[in-house]
């Protein structure tokens, strides 16, 4: 049974259609510290957008008992979003976040919630069917709306982005269902350029006339045209000393990518914007700024890691 909340009349939206990005906000539960925050990779790319001035609208659900963490949020970056569909009386998503010996987090415990059961309301099909391009991270219910979309005709013709994550979900023919309605796709791998399964995936870009970019984290970029130019192209990225963590780097890469790519098309270009603006989440203990949950939250970050850091 999916979750639809009902439609309302009032509910805003925007004057002229924008760029639509569709996907799960979650809570990241830090466990061994004993908080959550508003999270995920959609929450990621929405706040870094708001930081670059791309236009977009956020599609999305959380479970209304969470309401106040992720609303407050949402206000205070101004992201625009519906406030009616927002809300459902399923739980949010969420994730368990540890830490390592390294310091850095380690995610599990993936709870699907409202995602389990997502699926646009006609409004919000109106809108996606309207936007001149959809972005989403595929997790199970992205997945499975954004194939449904697909199906019914509703995405954006030839300007439809997904990350793929480290390929978690996927197999190379899982991806090859995928990418009959996706014409730009992100893969996060976690190996290096040279493994077996690379070019697997690369080879679909030729196949299925779509582009193709894989990130190697500091090893580099592989971008492959496969739509007329058949362009497969390598681009080196300073690597820098990791003062934080690189969780968060690749939802920065991409939002900052889309934005000079939607704006250009130049791949060199959007590659470029991509590296700097992932760069600068490596600074950060969080995958965004402790400054961006507000002073108060911020302060009792910093006194938790100080904390911690002992």
């Amino acid at each position: 049974m999916s979750t639809v909340p009902p439609e309302s009349p009032a509910a805003p939206a925007p004057t002229a259609p924008v760029p639509v990005l569709l996907g799960t906000i979650s809570l990241d539960r830090y466990v061994d510290l004993g908080f959550a925050l508003p999270g995920g990779g959609v929450l990621n790319m929405a706040w870094h957008w708001r930081q670059l001035g791309q236009p977009y609208e956020l599609i999305s659900r959380i479970g209304a008992q969470d309401g106040d963490i992720f609303e407050g949020f949402l206000a205070r970056h101004a992201i625009p979003h519906d406030p009616y569909a927002l809300l459902s009386p399923e739980p949010s998503s969420s994730i368990d976040i540890r830490f390592g010996s390294d310091r850095q987090p380690h995610m599990d415990n993936f709870i699907g919630g409202v995602w389990d059961t997502f699926r646009c309301t006609p409004d919000e099909e109106r809108r996606v069917a309207a936007a001149p391009a959809y972005h989403t991270v595929l997790v199970e219910g992205a997945i499975e709306e954004t194939l449904r979309l697909g199906a019914a005709g509703l995405l954006p013709r030839g300007n439809v982005s997904a990350d793929f994550l480290g390929f978690w979900h996927y197999t190379p023919s899982r991806m090859a269902e995928m990418l009959r309605f996706v014409d730009l796709a992100f893969v996060g791998w976690p190996g290096g350029p040279s493994d077996p399964g690379v070019h697997e995936i690369v080879a679909l870009a030729a196949e299925l006339g779509r582009v193709i970019v894989m990130t190697f984290g500091a090893q580099g970029v592989r971008v492959v045209d496969g739509r007329t130019s058949g362009s497969d192209t390598w681009y080196d990225v300073r690597a820098i000393p990791v003062v934080g963590t690189t969780v968060g780097c690749g939802d920065a890469f991409i939002a900052a990518f889309l934005a000079e790519w939607w704006r250009t098309g130049d791949a060199s270009a959007a590659v470029a914007a991509g590296a700097e603006r992932g760069a600068l989440t490596t600074a950060w203990n969080r995958p965004i700024p402790d400054e961006a949950y507000g002073p108060e939250l911020a302060a009792f970050l910093a006194r938790t890691d100080a904390l911690y850091a002992r």
